[in-house]
């Protein structure tokens, strides 16, 4: 019984989770380094949920500035829900998204931004 144990743990093939594991770990690196820059302004973004819309409000900061970037909406529980979006900021540097829009669920919001060709990271939980 020892052998054929010994004998099946040899013939087990070990993977990586990822063949390019250097190239993932510097993405995961630029990644942190977005988080940190985001933690270091003097004030970030926030969001709420309002009646008939999620707002998510830009540093007043960075109204003379060119921001770029995406607001992902991703729900844990049903990929179905996933939603992605342009940064499209009014003159108060709010992006309005219609509920309508979303479908109701948990959401993990995930904010990857650039403004002054330095990029920033800021995720959190929404409940709508």
């Amino acid at each position: 019984m020892i052998i054929a144990l010994v004998g099946l743990s040899v013939s087990q093939k070990i993977d990586l989770v990822s063949d390019d594991y250097y190239a993932m770990e510097l993405v995961h690196q630029q990644k942190i380094d977005k988080i940190a820059r985001a933690a270091a302004l003097p004030e970030g973004v926030t969001w709420k949920v309002e009646n008939e819309y999620l707002e998510v409000v830009f540093p007043a900061s960075f109204k003379q500035k060119v921001v770029t970037g995406k607001i992902m909406l991703y729900c844990p529980s049903d990929n179905r829900k996933d939603l992605s979006l342009p940064l499209k900021l009014d003159g108060e540097m709010t992006q309005r998204i219609p509920r309508s829009t979303i479908r109701s669920g948990r959401y993990h919001l995930q904010v990857d931004w650039v403004a002054n060709d330095a990029a920033y990271w800021n995720e959190g939980i929404v409940n709508l």
